[in-house]
């Protein structure tokens, strides 16, 4: 989808060539090429590990090439630290969020430049004032003085891309801007980078979502094990299967999921359950083997639904009923002994996964207290017994279980945050957008997983705002809005008929 060319428009703003960089038995980019253009939005793509994310931290000055050119309006540049890419006008919107949680909304957007008045006194007011229209520009539901912290991950991510925004860059690159805001703040992100192309601002889209590239770009450059497999090719002359062919050297077919048992006997029941985070009421039923999605837009209460359920969010009315008994669920550790419910997390990497721990260390915390032995002693033999069945079952790609779980794939480090929850044998497990930040084979592996997992008598509660992912999951959909449930619908897995009746049900 091309903007009308003006004059200023189209020049090579920004050009690399016969980029390399190594990192000690791994390199990462060999002989890269990318060329942006103002008044254009190039999507930049790949599998994970493609090398991506090396790329433009080479091209914001995170990491410096060893070998290859760079040019900035034709003339040769070399950016030596984040601040000097900064200074020459280039902005980028992080897939790890770069914010400092204990700052309000407003001091995050405007950190490079904060107003002060006297001798150096923050002026808090004029922060407000000032962020309050780049908060407006993104549709993020937050007052300016609301701290980082206690926003959800979807609206943290709204400040991230509110705080490029504001940079006003010549350039700007965006790493997955959109993997944990639903369609309706998508909208609004398409909007304001239409507006930043027909202002000549050259644009990088890194997404895993390719209906997204062919909605929005109008160039395209793919990595494949960090090389060129196309380079600054048109959209327009593309389709799905070349592009997909393109990034993993194939065309992709997504399989049918397979016929599955009918879902048995409530696991369970929320009844007008009420709770301190606003939750109206919510009344549902998740049943035996069942896939149970839940869909809404940024803020209505889908995460805060999860936390209440493992007794992070205290209830404050109605009631909760596990396998037909009443009861009040106290923390995790009551959820998942007592009760056998499992929370994979939103955020796998502040909160599902200790990163600097071992493969090991992270599948079996769950189980710890059952495997001490003489002490506070586990061993590691009774350890890897009890862990290795679950690993092996999602297929878990390590090279040896005391791998750091920071150094796998993004895909391998979700699979570790569910294996853990198997290996306690939990029987109902409550994941919270699994597939964030995931390729798109990953991805399709992750989906057959859950429906397998259901299949073998998992009851699932799947929160997603990736709505082809919860239509081809669940067997039945939740709709949420201002945390209230507003639609439950039977699943007839035909997207175009689902979607309409699902935004029926938020507007």
């Amino acid at each position: 989808m091309s903007a009308d060319p003006n004059p200023l428009a189209l020049q090579v703003r920004l050009e690399v060539s016969g980029i390399r960089k190594q990192f000690p038995g791994v390199v990462a980019l060999d002989d890269v090429s990318l060329r942006l253009r103002a008044g254009e939005i190039h999507a930049l793509l790949g599998e994970n590990g493609a090398g991506k994310s090396t790329l433009i931290k080479i091209l914001t000055g995170v990491y410096q090439p060893d070998e290859g050119e760079m040019w900035l309006d034709g003339s040769p540049v070399r950016f030596v630290s984040p601040r000097s890419a900064l200074a020459a006008g280039i902005s980028v919107v992080h897939q790890e969020r770069n914010l400092i949680p204990q700052f309000t909304v407003a001091e995050n957007i405007l950190l490079e430049r904060i107003p002060t008045r006297g001798v150096q006194l923050v002026d808090h007011s004029a922060i407000n004032r000032l962020a309050r229209p780049w908060i407006e520009m993104v549709g993020l539901d937050a007052a300016p003085a609301t701290p980082v912290v206690e926003l959800s991950v979807a609206q943290m991510q709204l400040v991230e891309i509110a705080k490029a925004l504001s940079l006003q860059a010549r350039i700007l690159l965006m790493d997955e801007p959109t993997a944990a805001i639903t369609p309706h703040e998508v909208g609004y992100l398409f909007r304001i980078l239409g507006d930043l192309r027909r202002h000549n601002v050259a644009l990088v889209f890194v997404s895993h979502k390719l209906e997204e590239v062919f909605e929005l770009c109008d160039r395209v450059t793919v990595l494949r094990d960090g090389k060129n497999a196309a380079a600054d090719v048109d959209v327009a002359g593309l389709d799905r299967d070349r592009l997909v062919t393109y990034m993993i050297g194939r065309a992709q077919v997504i399989a049918e999921l397979p016929p599955k048992p009918v879902p048995g006997e409530p696991m369970l029941e929320l009844a007008g359950l009420t709770t301190e985070g606003g939750d109206a009421k919510l009344n549902l039923v998740l049943r035996k083997g069942e896939v149970l999605g839940v869909y809404g837009l940024v803020g209505a209460g889908r995460s805060k639904l999860a936390k209440t359920l493992v007794g992070e969010v205290k209830v404050t009315g109605g009631e909760v009923r596990v396998r037909g008994k009443k009861t009040r669920i106290n923390g995790f550790r009551e959820a998942l002994e007592k009760h056998r419910i499992g929370y994979v997390s939103e955020d796998r990497k502040q909160e599902g996964l200790i990163l600097l721990h071992s493969v090991r260390a992270n599948t079996s915390i769950t189980i710890w207290r059952h495997l001490r032995t003489l002490g506070q002693w586990i061993r590691h033999s009774t350890e890897d017994a009890a862990i290795l069945p679950s690993l092996r079952q999602l297929d878990v790609k390590a090279q040896s279980l005391s791998q750091s779980v920071g150094t796998l794939s993004g895909g391998n480090q979700q699979k570790v945050s569910i294996a853990k929850w198997l290996a306690a044998k939990a029987e109902i497990l409550i994941i919270d957008e699994p597939t964030v930040g995931i390729d798109i084979k990953t991805k399709n592996a992750l989906h057959e997983l859950i429906w397998d997992l259901a299949a073998n008598g998992k009851s699932i509660l799947l929160i997603s705002s990736d709505m082809p992912e919860v239509i081809r999951l669940s067997d039945r959909i939740v709709v949420m809005r201002n945390h209230a449930i507003v639609g439950e619908l039977p699943n007839t897995h035909q997207y175009d008929e689902m979607s309409e009746s699902i935004m029926a049900r938020l507007s």
